[in-house]
Parts: structure tokens; sequence; C-alpha cells
């Protein structure tokens, strides 16, 4: 008797939803790298049209809500959607028209971004939008992925962070509804590595990396949960993760190989290919 041959799985197809970045080095051009270099295939619904370059953002102009809404549902009526990455969300209509369509096509592997606080400190989303995102997305979430200061922010907390306090946060930051909480230590002073921590149903467990001396990293928190996005839907989560944190090592550890703009360059998101 002939052995039954194994059917190959699909090549997962991953929705990214957020914002432009012209110079490629964050948004959904860095969302669609990612998913492209780690083997799923990449698709976009635009929030927002973003005037941006490796020294800082000159404009945003947000796209009407229903647009936004009608990009998703062309998405989901017409594709097998494996997971959704969301990012820069822009402004509370916006926030509760993503909410209403992906709870409409039941969308899974929902990995959020908030996007919430700029490199400069200065706040991305205005008190409206962030109680819309409480409210409307992160419940939705499979896995968030907060920094400290967007932590502080979702917390209502200040901005001054221990070891131990983030630990401390993560069953707050769980009650806010996602399965999961990713958060990132990357802020964290005095220390000479990274270390992120996922807490979920499982329990928690930490991510720690070498810090990377460079100044092309713009775009690591869209890579990141990028990347989980793409690797959710073909392995756990514990798994996706710590792919995940090993292929943004090593996009930062060749972003200097690339020559890409006078400020914050983007990483190398194809660092494992162009050899």
């Amino acid at each position: 008797m002939e052995a039954t041959m194994k059917a190959p799985s699909p090549i997962p197809n991953v929705l990214s939803i957020a914002g432009t970045d012209p110079t490629g080095g964050a948004g959904i051009q860095a969302d669609l790298k990612t998913f492209s270099a780690l083997g799923a295939y990449g698709m976009s619904a635009i929030t927002a049209v973003v005037a941006q370059n490796t020294r800082g953002v000159r404009g945003v102009a947000a796209l009407a809500p229903d647009f936004v809404a009608a990009q998703i549902d062309a998405v989901f009526e017409d594709v097998r959607v494996d997971a959704v990455k969301i990012g820069m969300v822009a402004n509370a209509a916006i926030i509760r028209a993503v909410a209403d369509r992906l709870r409409a096509h039941g969308a899974r592997n929902v990995v959020f971004d908030p996007v919430m606080v700029a490199k400069s400190g200065d706040p991305l989303l205005d008190p409206e939008a962030v109680a819309a995102l409480r409210a409307e997305l992160i419940p939705l979430a499979t896995l968030i992925t907060p920094n400290l200061p967007e932590a502080a922010v979702l917390l209502d907390r200040s901005d001054d962070w221990t070891p131990e306090q983030m630990t401390e946060a993560l069953p707050a930051l769980r009650a806010l509804g996602p399965d999961w909480v990713l958060l990132k230590g990357g802020h964290l002073a005095g220390s000479l590595e990274s270390t992120d921590l996922l807490a979920g149903p499982s329990g928690t467990q930490s991510f720690s990396a070498p810090r990377i001396a460079t100044t092309n990293d713009h775009g690591t928190g869209c890579t990141l949960s990028a990347a989980i996005a793409a690797l959710l839907p073909q392995m756990p989560m514990e798994q996706a993760v710590g792919r995940a944190k090993s292929y943004l090592q090593g996009a930062l550890a060749a972003a200097d190989q690339l020559d890409v703009g006078k400020g914050h360059g983007p990483l190398h998101h194809f660092h494992a290919l162009w050899k």
C-alpha cells in the first residue's frame, strides 16, 4: 500500500492594517517586507498616508474610516486571511471601523502593535482614540506588543519602569482583553540586553537579546509585530515570538549594510536572502 502523502501547508496570507512610510523602513512597507522574508503572502489596508523619512514625520493624512473599512472588506471577501497585523490606526473613527470589520469577518491571529507614542515622546493618539483603542481593538487581539511608553499610556501610569514593574504590569495589560501580551523592554535603561516579557494562558516567558549599537533602528516595533503575525499561522505563540525576535536581531545586526537616509535608517529585512 502506498504511503499517504501529506499535503503541504498553504502559504499564510497575512493582512497589515497600518500607515505608510515613503522611505520603506516602517509601517505598511516594513510589514510587507517582513511577511515576504518569513514566507508569508502580504496584503495591506492603509489607514493613513504619512509624509516621513529617516529624520522624522512631516505630515499625516488619515483616510476616511469608510474607505479603510472598504479595503478590509475587499480582502476578507476574496482571500483566506490567516493573520492580521495592526499598526498605526490614526484616530478613534478609524479604530472603530477597523474593529467593526474584524469582528464581522471573524479575524483570527490578530497581532496589534499599539502605536501611540513617537520616538520623540510625542503622543500620536488623542485621549478619545486611546479610549477607543482600549474598548474596541485590544479585546479583539490575540497578541498586543506595547513598548514601555505605550504600556504606560494603556495603564494610565507614569513612564518610569523597573524590571520588576514590567512583570507586575502584565496582569493589568492582559485584563484589557488580549489573549497574550508581549511587553517590550527596549526602553528600559541601564542594561546591555533588551528583555521582552510574553504573558498568556500558559504563563510568562522572557526573551532577551544583546543590544545592537546602530542608528539604523527605524521600524523595529513594526517589524517585530509583523514577524509574529507572519509566523503565528505556522507555529504556537511562544515559538512564533522566539523566531520573530531572532529575525529582528538579524535584521538589526545587518542594518548597517544599508545606506538609506541621513537619520534613523531602516533594518535589513532581507538580511538572510541578500548574500
